[in-house]
């Protein structure tokens, strides 16, 4: 793809505009660092294009300060700027509330997946940041198949971005772009620990 030049141009009938307007579903996996920050540099560029954005993340803790989640939440907040909403699943969702009950991650997942296709089929955003996904599908939370299915019959123009290492088969056959992370070298091969403004 030099300088953005397509390779190939298939005879599917649809003009240049019409192939540059198509949603599209994005993975990005593999062992290196980057994947997650890479999602939400996307989300930026949805933002600056006013897109409404959600960010689902699954497995993280809610007790970590992530950069990236303050600023969107800041822009969300921007008047005339696009909305954004952010999800996390180890604070039991927005919507679940289970005061004093022990928390069962899986079913957590599985109903995080749940809002989710509800999102999609009420097109409720353009953009989504579906982060650490690869995770429930990996473990057996959430059915591949389902996600594959609903994520390729998606209606409306809704780009979702899916992050996580080991990314199954069948999400990477259906995505439109996939990034694989890959490091070379890292500060903690020097036993440096994550800094704050690098790492979170």
């Amino acid at each position: 793809m030099p300088q953005g030049k397509v390779e190939n141009v298939p005879d599917d009938g649809l003009t240049t505009r019409q192939r540059r307007r198509q949603p599209v579903l994005a993975v990005h996996t593999g062992p290196g660092k980057g994947k997650s920050t890479a999602a939400f540099g996307m989300a930026l560029r949805a933002w600056s294009a006013g897109w409404p954005i959600v960010v689902f993340q699954f497995v993280k803790s809610p007790k970590w300060k992530v950069g990236e989640e303050t600023a969107l939440r800041a822009l969300g907040q921007v008047p005339g700027g696009a909305p954004v909403t952010w999800h996390k699943m180890g604070e039991g969702w927005s919507w679940i509330q289970r005061p004093g009950t022990e928390r069962d991650h899986a079913a957590e997942a599985a109903q995080g997946w749940e809002q989710i296709k509800r999102d999609l089929a009420a097109e409720a955003y353009r953009f989504y940041v579906l982060d650490e996904f690869t995770y429930p599908m990996k473990w057996g939370w959430v059915d591949v198949d389902d996600v594959v299915a609903t994520l390729r019959d998606r209606p409306g123009s809704q780009h979702v971005v899916i992050t996580g290492r080991d990314a199954h088969p069948a999400l990477l056959g259906a995505a439109d772009l996939v990034t694989e992370m890959t490091k070379v070298k890292h500060p903690m091969d020097a036993g440096r620990k994550g800094q704050q403004g690098i790492e979170w």
